[in-house]
């Protein structure tokens, strides 16, 4: 099964360590599983476009664009057994401390 990870800020998480924030070791544990298919950070929401057609136009916005306390940060695509695995994996992730994981599965076409 393949996830998605949505690695976001959260203002009620602990506040962030720099001396705890194991992302290479996590990074390296799931590249040996064969788990980790892909990731990285992503550019602030200030940098973010979005695009949209109405009545056959296209229109392109700049970013942000929702009052929102928690902003995605970054990305992970992982394979795994089953959704435990998936929440097994999220837990041991450094975001899942000092912000959140959101996990969603993909939904092939």
């Amino acid at each position: 099964m393949r996830f998605l990870f949505l690695v976001c800020t959260d203002e009620t998480a602990e506040p962030y360590d720099a001396a705890d924030d194991n992302i290479e070791a996590w990074v390296s544990e799931l590249d040996a599983r064969g788990a980790r298919l892909m990731g990285d950070r992503l550019r602030p929401n200030a940098d973010a476009i979005a695009v949209k057609r109405r009545e056959g136009k296209v229109v392109v916005s700049d970013g942000p664009f929702a009052e929102a306390k928690e902003v995605i940060g970054g990305f992970d695509v992982i394979e795994c057994a089953d959704r435990d695995e998936a929440i097994e994996i999220a837990a041991k992730h450094p975001m899942s401390r000092f912000g959140q994981i959101e996990i969603r599965e993909f939904w092939p076409l």
